[in-house]
């Protein structure tokens, strides 16, 4: 594949230099949008900095000459437990949800796609087979159970239910104003902010012909039906009831493959998510971008694995940035973990290789500690092999 021509070292040695890329790229209110947090952040702050209190408690001898990283989730094989987080209208590369589910195929992982991917279906299924489809819940039950027979028809191997977003953007420092749509209106005002970055605005102009962002979710829309604006289809959640249990059970009846329950932080919502049949939950709160205040996911998930993780699949996201993050997740119960925002500044900072630069950095430094640890998989990590310092962990809601 072609590598950015801009770059003058395409690869990055970290996520945090592919943010720092990332930043440097983008237009200010399109990068704003990739470290959103609501309210004051301290969920997301949380996320990232809960990691760090964590320690290893490593051998010096014995390490294993061959490890393997190998895991499957829900009922797809994984070449490594990371896989890529459903994330939204992903403007920031011209190729967008494609060139992610072109980088994960590559990299033998799955793909979670958003019900507001700027992408079609259709379009991420043929480049990665192993695609499960997010479902927000808007509209009726008939609307909803259109998108996901949708979904199976262009190949999604299974939904993944979203609970964990109030669609809070209002945070302290300022919240990026997003367009409905790109227009010649949004293009004046916006001009500034692209004028002083030509690399984005050059990568919109192929064959010597400018490509608009698309800023519509065509897959909350029959195939072939132009989908609504971004703003649109929040005004479609804003005006539907919010899921019940009753719902959520109603759904997983109706698709008969993996159904995975995302947002959970809660002993009781684990054990509901396993009473209405559900094949994974992930621990996540949104990234820090539900309510604000929740915990870290790493803090909640040792109860939550111990309560439910033999009777469904456990997963986390929340603040992943390197591999040892991801080694962390696993040894305190997770099955694997899902990313967002740090493949988005690689698709930001160098398009499908970035986030394959991505992939390979998280493959490292989990590689890296399980030759620490002397072992030779991730299926034998545990709690054992960390320092958890008094107070690490929080749990609710026992039921």
């Amino acid at each position: 594949m072609a590598l950015n021509p801009w770059a003058k070292n395409p690869w990055f040695e970290t996520v945090t230099e592919a943010q720092r890329r990332a930043k440097k790229r983008l237009p200010k209110s399109v990068y704003a949008s990739l470290v959103a947090g609501t309210q004051a952040g301290v969920t997301l702050d949380d996320n990232v900095q809960a990691f760090s209190e964590l320690g290893w408690a490593p051998h010096v001898v014995g390490a294993q000459p061959e490890r393997e990283m190998t895991t499957s989730v829900m009922g797809q094989e994984l070449s490594f437990p990371v896989m890529i987080s459903p994330t939204g209208v992903q403007a920031v590369d011209p190729d967008g949800e494609v060139a992610v589910a072109r980088a994960a195929a590559a990299r033998g992982t799955a793909m979670g796609l958003s019900s507001f991917a700027s992408h079609a279906v259709e379009e991420v299924t043929a480049v990665n087979d192993k695609v499960f489809f997010q479902i927000y819940w808007l509209g009726s039950r008939e609307d909803i159970l259109r998108r996901a027979e949708r979904a199976k028809a262009a190949g999604a191997k299974g939904l993944i239910v979203t609970t964990d977003w109030v669609f809070n953007v209002g945070r302290d420092w300022g919240s990026p104003e997003i367009p409905e749509k790109v227009n010649l209106k949004a293009l004046v005002r916006l001009g500034p902010e692209i004028a002083v970055k030509p690399r984005y605005a050059l990568d919109w102009v192929k064959g010597g012909k400018i490509t608009i962002p698309d800023l519509t979710a065509p897959n909350l829309t029959p195939q072939g039906v132009p989908g609504p604006t971004f703003f649109g289809a929040y005004g479609e959640w804003m005006g539907t009831p919010p899921p019940t249990w009753e719902d959520l059970q109603w759904l997983r009846e109706q698709w008969d493959g993996p159904f995975m329950v995302k947002g959970i932080t809660r002993l009781d919502d684990a054990k509901r998510a396993v009473d209405i049949g559900a094949s994974a939950i992930s621990v996540s709160n949104h990234g820090g971008n539900n309510l604000d205040g929740t915990p870290a996911t790493i803090r909640l998930l040792p109860d939550i694995a111990d309560a439910v993780g033999n009777d469904i699949e456990v997963l986390l996201d929340g603040g992943i940035r390197r591999g040892s993050d991801v080694a962390k997740a696993l040894a305190l119960g997770a099955r694997a973990v899902m990313i967002g925002r740090a493949y988005l500044w690689g698709l930001a900072a160098n398009g499908q290789s970035g986030v394959e630069n991505v992939l390979d950095l998280m493959r490292m430094g989990l590689d890296g500690v399980l030759m620490g640890l002397g072992h030779k998989s991730v299926h034998e990590l545990s709690a054992d092999d960390l320092i958890i310092p008094e107070g690490f962990k929080r749990s609710f809601g026992n039921a």
